[in-house]
């Protein structure tokens, strides 16, 4: 049975090669291809395929705020990642998410399409050099911190915070500097921010 698969990554080249390249390498069919996370919902609506292939890192919605919409939809619906780096944190955002492979961009042709078949049935495919990687927390932050930062990214004051999370105000400004320090930022959004890129919260 031939696997249907929307492709997206913003890099020209390496889309334009993977949709001829994969074909070649298993019973696959491109049935579209995006450069950006909004086109990918878009072509996903319209072809709803036996897989989606996302790279991590593309303007507008990213490959995990995609993988986010449609795997709340359709969480049976098997999902690729595919990055160049994986930063601490992000292979453990993209498995609760319900991402079932994540692999690395540089992997061969072959590897990726040996990936794509395997999540179409059902399994799941992560990448040994891309887990390895994954594994290596080096998260500064204590747990209460990051609780702060995540109320803190949906654009709550230090007040707000405070209510929220049932601590004390001075407590949520001590939380706040010391993950501002630790994350080498300016302000509490900019630490939240930085904080959600690198997968911590």
């Amino acid at each position: 049975m031939t696997i249907r698969v929307v492709l997206a990554d913003d890099e020209g080249l390496i889309r334009t090669a993977l949709a001829t390249l994969l074909p070649l390498e298993g019973d696959i069919t491109v049935v579209a291809e995006a450069s950006d996370g909004h086109q990918a919902l878009a072509a996903f609506a319209e072809h709803q395929p036996d897989v989606l292939v996302l790279d991590l890192e593309m303007p507008g919605l990213d490959g995990l705020d995609v993988a986010g919409a449609v795997l709340a939809e359709h969480p049976d619906q098997p999902v690729l990642m595919l990055t160049r780096h994986a930063r601490p944190g992000m292979l453990r955002s993209a498995l609760r998410l319900g991402v079932r492979g994540f692999l690395g961009k540089q992997s061969a042709p072959d590897a990726i399409a040996e990936a794509i078949a395997h999540v179409a049935a059902g399994g799941r495919h992560v990448a040994p050099t891309v887990s390895a990687q994954a594994l290596i927390d080096d998260c500064p932050l204590t747990e209460r911190e990051k609780d702060v930062l995540r109320v803190a990214s949906d654009g709550y004051s230090a007040s707000d915070i405070s209510r929220i999370l049932h601590l004390a105000p001075g407590t949520v400004r001590n939380y706040l500097s010391s993950a501002i320090g630790k994350t080498h930022t300016t302000t509490r959004h900019d630490a939240a921010r930085h904080a959600r890129e690198q997968g911590w919260i």
